[in-house]
């Protein structure tokens, strides 16, 4: 099923509720739709006090990957010792059907764990999969056969990452779309998804050199450097704008939109924290022609953009520091976002935002010493879905929770510590066929959310 570009959020629930949808799979990064909303039904309407049941729960290898499920078929990315590992398993019971495994080197300069970040895509003939130092690879869905792979890293000359590859990389139009971040203008690349073959190369020198860099002191402008690094941490999303299918990458340096055939770009716009310790991590919230990127980083806030018919010229809307998402996405429903706005895990604060003017509608403050022998019992900076006019709450400490979205004040239903669940939960949690999938670093838990 395919929906228009204006389709909001709000009017897929009412869709969802009309037609009853009972089981939804959840084949990427934030779900069928790439905003991490659910249409499925017949839902819990709370978290009951002694928590949801748990239908199976299960250690896994290390990793802040989501999982996916696709046709009664759950896969999860992780590590096991020296190898990455690309696993399926059966999402009724969390046990296993097929493992492939092939080396990794990788080691995170900043002491988090070296597992990978990106979820799994699937379809009905394939998995692919993007590892943290970068080998993107393909397999058969049935059978977990390698397909081909390729060492992006070596392939485009991409820059060591600060926290290895973490831009999932997406399906569209017959090609696999992916953050390699390499240079000097292969930001990012095309591939075939059946021989892995390069399609395309864009984003780099060739559209940032001389552009005006918002934000920053004095009339500066972006001089290239060979080095620089390209890719950020917030995946690539694709949406019908004006009536044309636009990819947005919001890269190291800031928003890229890009014919997603060609990869010819349409217009650039520079977003980037005036340090070089920092990165971008949230994926672009798109609502017809309008396009939202924020950052946590030393005050850059977010920036609300409305692009003109063809698709060539912006707008600038608002900009602000109502919204600061550092990894999660919010979610928009009714004109409103919903989000944890904050950097680090102590100043993380759940935030009602006007979607049209970035003002602040309401914030909840809940604050945690982070890293203590304790379970926190706030959130944090937690992620969301949507189902049934519903947020559902991970925090990274384990806490599962709901809320009822509403732009007046903070109706929470109900939440649970999930025993398993430890700090951090970075992943994002799943839902399909009214099962709740959630991840730790090493845990893999799946819950009844069935009413």
């Amino acid at each position: 099923m395919t929906f228009p570009g204006r389709f909001c959020a709000g009017a897929l629930l009412v869709l969802a509720g009309m037609v009853g949808v009972l089981g939804e799979d959840w084949p990427q990064f934030l779900g069928p739709r790439q905003d991490g909303t659910s249409l499925e039904t017949g839902l819990v309407r709370a978290i009951p006090t002694n928590g949801l049941p748990v239908l199976w729960d299960r250690p896994i290898g290390t990793g802040y990957s989501a999982p996916s499920l696709l046709s009664g078929m759950l896969v999860v990315f992780h590590r096991e010792k020296n190898e990455e590992i690309i696993e399926a398993l059966d999402p009724a019971t969390g046990a296993s059907r097929w493992r492939h495994g092939y080396p990794s080197a990788y080691r995170d300069p900043y002491g988090y764990n070296n597992g990978p970040r990106c979820a799994p895509i699937l379809t009905q003939q394939r998995v692919y999969t993007f590892g943290a130092e970068g080998k993107l690879t393909c397999v058969e869905r049935a059978t977990g056969k390698r397909v081909w792979q390729r060492d992006t890293a070596k392939d485009f000359n991409v820059p060591e990452a600060f926290f290895g590859v973490g831009s999932t990389p997406i399906l569209e139009g017959g090609l696999l779309l992916v953050m390699v971040g390499g240079q000097t203008d292969a930001g990012v690349v095309a591939f075939d998804p059946e021989t892995g073959a390069t399609r395309w190369e864009s984003v780099g020198r060739k559209n940032w050199q001389g552009l005006p860099m918002h934000g920053w002191p004095g009339d500066l402008k972006v001089e290239w450097r060979e080095w620089e690094k390209t890719a950020s941490y917030a995946s690539l999303r694709t949406a019908t704008v004006n009536g044309e299918r636009v990819l947005f990458a919001c890269m190291r340096q800031g928003l890229v939109a890009l014919n997603p055939t060609n990869g010819a770009v349409h217009f650039s716009r520079w977003f980037r924290a005036r340090v070089d310790d920092s990165v971008n991590a949230m994926t672009p919230v798109v609502d017809g022609n309008q396009v939202l990127i924020s950052s946590a980083y030393f005050r850059s806030g977010s920036v609300m953009l409305r692009m003109e018919p063809g698709n060539r010229v912006f707008a600038e809307m608002w900009k602000g520091l109502g919204l600061e998402m550092h990894w999660s996405q919010p979610m928009l429903l009714d004109g409103h976002l919903y989000g944890f706005s904050g950097r680090n895990e102590p100043d993380a604060f759940l935030r009602c935002v006007e979607w049209s003017t970035g003002k602040v509608k309401w914030e909840r403050n809940e604050r945690w010493v982070p890293h203590s022998a304790e379970q926190p019992p706030v959130f944090g900076r937690g992620s969301f879905l949507l189902a049934e006019g519903r947020l559902i709450a991970l925090g990274e400490g384990g806490l599962l929770g709901m809320f009822e979205p509403t732009p007046t004040e903070c109706r929470e239903l109900g939440r649970w510590q999930v025993p398993s669940m430890k700090y951090p939960c970075w992943a994002a949690p799943i839902l399909s066929d009214r099962r709740l999938f959630l991840r730790s670093e090493d845990r893999l838990v799946c819950l009844n959310a069935a009413r």
